[in-house]
C-alpha cells in the first residue's frame, strides 16, 4: 500500500513567497498587530529604552508578544522565547525579532501601570463597538495562587510553634551532650546544636519583621501575598483579583489585584466603574461578602443603585426563637427608638460605641425583666435583650428594601461575573500568578490576562473582518492626532488651541 510522502529534508527549495503570505488574512495575529498599532506607547507609559549600548526592543513588539502568548495560554517568559524561534505566527508578528526570556520577563514586571492602561483601551474599543451596555454590572473576586508555598508563610502562632519545637530539641541535645562519650560524639551533637541555633535565629528575625510590619502574617517568597481561604475550608497563599463585569456581553471593565478580602472593596470598585462608564445610572450586583455598611454609604453618595446579597445572622446573634431576631424589631427614626414584637419600647442612652465596622448605639428596655416570653427572645442573664444600630443602618436597610423588590434581577449576578473567571481559570488554566515578588508584578500578570480575555471576546463577537476595518479607522485617527500634537507643540498657545479646535470640528463632522 502506498502512502503520501513528504519532501526530502536535504532538497534545496527556493520559496517564491514572503513572510506575510504565511499568515492568512483572518488570523488573529493580524488583529493583535492592528490593535497595538492604535496605541500610543509613550502615552501609555511604557519605558524600555536603553541609555547606552545596543538599542532596546520596541515596547510595542514585546506587548504584541505577550498578548499573543496570553491569548494562546503561554505565559512563561521562557515559553515565549521559544515561540519567537519556532512559531511562524510569532515570527510574523515580531518580524523575526528574538528577545530572550530576561528581556521578556522584565517588560512584564516593569510595566504594570502601562498594562492597566492597555486594558482600559480594550474597554474603550468594546464601547466603540457598542458591546458594553453600561446599565447593569456585577462585581466579584477570585483568588490566584501566588509563587509562595504555605510552608513559606508565617504568622505568630506558626513561629511560636517552630520556636517551641527547636527549644525542645536544644534541651534534648544539651542533655545528650552531658552524657556523651568521646570527642566525635560531642562534635556531632555540637553541630546539631549550632544548626538549631541558626534556625532559631531565622525564626526570631521573622518574628521581629512580622511585628515591625504590623501585619498578621508574612510571606518570605512573595512578600505581598497572603494566606487566604479559597473556598470552604481550603486555603492557599494567594492574591485577590477584584473585577467588575458589564452584563451585555460579560466583558470586564475593571480589575484590581489586592491581598485583602471583599469586605472593603465595593466602594473603590463603584468609583472606578463610574469613572469608566462616565455615568452613575447603572445597577451593580455583589454577593454577601461585600455586605458592609461603610461601602453602602459610599454607593449612596455616588448615587449608584446596588443590590448586595444579605448574609445570614451569626450564631451568637440568633434569638432562641427566630421571630425575636433583631431584624423583626421596628425602628422609629423620629423618636430614635425600637419596638419589640411584644410592643415594648427600647431606648438608647445616646452613647456611641466603637466597633469593627464603625460606631453603634445600644437599645434596651426595663420591660424585658418581667416579660414572660424573655426566654424566647434572649439568653442574656442580666440586661435582657440589647439591639445594636450602627451608623450605617439606614444604608443597609435601603439595600434590604431593594433586594426585596428587585424582581429576580440579582439572580443574574453569577452568570455575568463568573463568565470571565470560569474561562480564565477553568478553560485557560490561569489559576495562579506567574510573576514573583510584589503585588505590582501580580497586577501586570492579571492585566495581561484580562487584556487577552477582552480581545478574544471582542474578536468572537465582532468577527475579524469588521474588527480590522474599524481598527484601521482608529489607526488613521491616532496618526492624525499624533501629527496635530506635533504641530501644536511648535506653535504658540493661541495657535495650538486653534489647531485643536479645527481638528475636533472636522472629527465631529465625519
Amino acid at each position: 500500500m502506498e502512502y503520501l510522502k513528504g519532501q526530502p529534508r536535504d532538497q534545496m527549495v527556493l520559496y517564491a513567497t514572503c513572510l506575510d503570505d504565511v499568515v492568512e488574512d483572518q488570523n488573529a495575529v493580524r488583529f493583535i498587530d492592528a490593535f497595538v498599532k492604535t496605541l500610543d506607547m509613550e502615552a501609555m507609559g511604557f519605558r524600555l529604552l536603553a541609555k547606552e549600548g545596543r538599542p532596546s526592543y520596541d515596547p510595542a513588539d514585546l506587548l504584541r508578544l505577550f498578548i499573543y502568548g496570553y491569548m494562546n495560554r503561554i505565559r512563561s517568559s521562557r515559553g515565549l522565547e521559544k515561540e519567537c524561534k519556532r512559531n511562524l505566527e510569532v515570527i510574523w508578528l515580531l518580524e523575526g525579532l528574538r528577545p530572550d526570556h530576561n528581556t521578556i520577563n522584565r517588560f512584564r514586571k516593569d510595566n504594570s501601570l502601562a498594562i492597566r492602561r492597555v486594558f482600559r483601551q480594550t474597554v474603550s474599543i468594546a464601547r466603540s463597538f457598542d458591546l458594553i451596555g453600561g446599565l447593569l454590572v456585577a462585581g466579584d473576586s477570585t483568588k490566584l495562587r501566588a509563587q509562595n508555598s504555605k510552608k513559606n508563610n508565617f504568622n505568630q502562632k506558626k513561629i511560636d510553634r517552630h520556636l517551641a519545637y527547636i527549644d525542645k530539641h536544644l534541651n534534648e541535645y544539651e542533655n545528650a551532650m552531658k552524657k556523651a562519650d568521646g570527642d566525635d560524639e560531642r562534635e556531632e551533637i555540637q553541630k546539631d546544636i549550632d544548626d538549631n541555633h541558626k534556625r532559631r535565629k531565622q525564626y526570631k528575625d521573622l518574628e521581629k519583621e512580622l511585628k515591625e510590619s504590623g501585619e498578621t502574617q508574612i510571606s518570605t517568597s512573595d512578600p505581598d501575598s497572603r494566606h487566604q481561604i479559597v473556598r470552604n475550608n481550603i486555603t492557599e497563599v494567594s492574591y485577590t483579583v477584584q473585577s467588575t463585569v458589564d452584563a451585555k456581553h460579560c466583558i470586564p471593565i475593571d480589575y484590581k489585584v489586592t491581598n485583602a478580602n471583599d469586605k472593603k472593596a465595593m466602594g473603590g470598585m463603584l468609583r472606578r466603574a463610574k469613572s469608566i462608564l462616565k455615568t452613575s445610572q447603572f445597577t451593580a450586583l455583589y454577593d454577601k461578602g461585600y455586605h458592609t455598611g461603610s461601602e453602602f454609604k459610599i454607593a449612596d453618595e455616588l448615587n449608584i443603585r446596588t443590590l448586595v446579597a444579605i448574609p445570614g445572622i451569626g450564631r451568637n446573634s440568633q434569638a432562641p426563637d427566630p421571630n425575636y431576631n433583631a431584624e423583626n424589631f421596628t425602628y422609629n427614626p423620629i423618636t430614635d427608638t425600637y419596638q419589640c414584637p411584644e410592643g415594648h419600647t427600647m431606648k438608647s442612652n445616646g452613647t456611641r460605641y466603637k466597633g469593627r465596622n464603625g460606631t453603634f448605639k445600644q437599645y434596651k428596655t426595663k420591660a424585658c425583666k418581667g416579660c414572660p416570653l424573655r426566654s424566647l427572645c434572649t439568653t442574656a442573664g442580666v440586661n435582657g435583650k440589647v439591639v445594636q444600630r450602627t451608623e450605617f443602618a439606614e444604608h443597609i436597610e435601603a439595600n434590604t428594601r431593594r433586594m426585596e423588590s428587585c424582581d429576580g434581577l440579582y439572580k443574574r449576578r453569577q452568570a455575568i461575573v463568573e463568565h470571565p473567571f470560569g474561562t480564565i481559570k477553568r478553560q485557560w488554566g490561569f489559576d495562579h500568578v506567574m510573576t514573583k515578588k510584589t503585588m505590582k508584578g501580580a497586577s501586570a500578570d492579571a492585566g495581561l490576562i484580562f487584556i487577552a480575555y477582552n480581545l478574544k471576546r471582542i474578536l468572537n463577537l465582532m468577527g475579524m473582518k469588521n474588527l480590522l476595518k474599524e481598527l484601521k479607522k482608529s489607526l488613521i485617527e491616532w496618526l492624525l492626532q499624533y501629527f496635530v500634537r506635533k504641530i501644536a507643540r511648535m506653535m504658540s498657545t493661541v495657535e495650538s488651541q486653534l489647531v485643536y479646535f479645527v481638528f475636533n470640528r472636522l472629527s465631529l463632522t465625519q
